[in-house]
């Protein structure tokens, strides 16, 4: 299946309204993200840009920019760290009402090495034991979940505690419970797992209360044993999925399942890229370009393509979210489309 033109998209109504529900709601952590002055390894740093990360703040963000009604909830430390992620998210328009403060806890960091050539950076995490790792399921504001459109989720806060992994497990029994759509990016960090059983049998199980389903290739192949982009989307399928989009980097994507009524499958093309400076956060790029289409109500031929153009755009930059667009922006790509 060819991917069709895009349409000028309009801005979500709800946002645009001053509505007080929120359009998506995330549950993740962030943290500082530290980005070494120089290539080379981290001790030999004598300086860092200070930014922030986190899987679901990222998509959160490129949503906001969008102009959707994004809430976050989260557990951050009352401390400089916390407070300069809180500031930076509200900046973003992104609605922090559901993120506590604690005292007595503290804001997990990350270093990152610089690259400038699509290498793997290296990365240091010192997130154990962080406020988010804290987070449990009787601290979820369960109407103001059921109340928005769409919940966005990821493997990596079901990753960092026993007890994010319950909160993630009920986050999702909640808005499913609700009759609302549900997007999961299963975003593996296997460094977080006891084994990679127990990654495996966490992950999929969280797949299989969503929607919406966005693993890489390399990810679907370790958690399904299947090879090929086809047999990773059918194996989803399988588990209740209405609709799967394999990313294959450069390459596109394939998308297979229900969209709109309709049965769909076929493959979407990556957009060339100049140069590739840093891949971390294209994954998260996708995402939005997935979830704000089908959001609006899109074709799934527009919505893959909105989701390689995001992620393309996000490989040419340093940061984790410096390369999502703006309304403006998306305007402009789908004006000469």
């Amino acid at each position: 299946m060819s991917v069709t033109s895009l349409t000028p998209a309009a801005p979500p109504s709800a946002h645009s309204a001053g509505g007080a529900s929120p359009d998506v709601v995330l549950f993740g952590e962030a943290m500082v993200l530290l980005i070494a002055d120089r290539p080379g390894p981290l001790e030999d740093a004598q300086a860092f840009t200070k930014r922030i990360a986190g899987a679901e703040i990222n998509v959160a963000i490129g949503l906001s920019r969008l102009g959707f009604r994004v809430g976050w909830a989260s557990r951050l430390g009352d401390d400089s760290m916390g407070r300069y992620l809180l500031a930076e998210m509200r900046s973003e328009g992104v609605d922090c009402s559901r993120v506590v403060s604690d005292a007595t806890q503290r804001t997990g960091f990350q270093f990152k090495g610089r690259v400038t050539d699509g290498s793997d950076p290296q990365v240091e995490y010192h997130r154990k034991g962080s406020a988010a790792s804290q987070f449990e399921p009787g601290q979820i504001d369960e109407p103001w979940l059921a109340s928005a459109r769409h919940l966005h989720a990821t493997g990596v806060f079901a990753a960092i505690s026993a007890t994010s992994l319950a909160t993630a497990r009920r986050t999702l029994d909640v808005a499913r419970a609700a009759g609302r759509t549900i997007s999961f990016d299963p975003n593996l960090r296997p460094s977080l797992w006891s084994s990679t059983e127990a990654m495996r049998e966490a992950i999929n199980g969280l797949a299989a209360q969503a929607d919406w389903v966005l693993p890489g290739l390399a990810e679907g192949e370790l958690l399904t044993g299947r090879t090929t982009p086809e047999g990773v989307a059918r194996f989803y399928l399988d588990q209740g999925a209405k609709l799967v989009v394999v990313k294959l980097g450069a390459d596109g994507a394939y998308f297979e399942g229900t969209h709109q009524g309709l049965a769909v499958a076929g493959y979407a093309p990556g957009f060339p890229v100049q140069q590739v400076i840093d891949t971390v956060g294209a994954g998260d790029g996708f995402a939005v370009g997935v979830i704000s289409a089908l959001l609006e109500d899109r074709s799934i031929d527009e919505a893959v393509r909105r989701a390689c153009w995001i992620g393309a755009r996000q490989v040419q930059v340093l940061g984790d979210s410096e390369g999502l667009p703006t309304r403006t922006e998306l305007h402009a790509l789908e004006a000469t489309a």
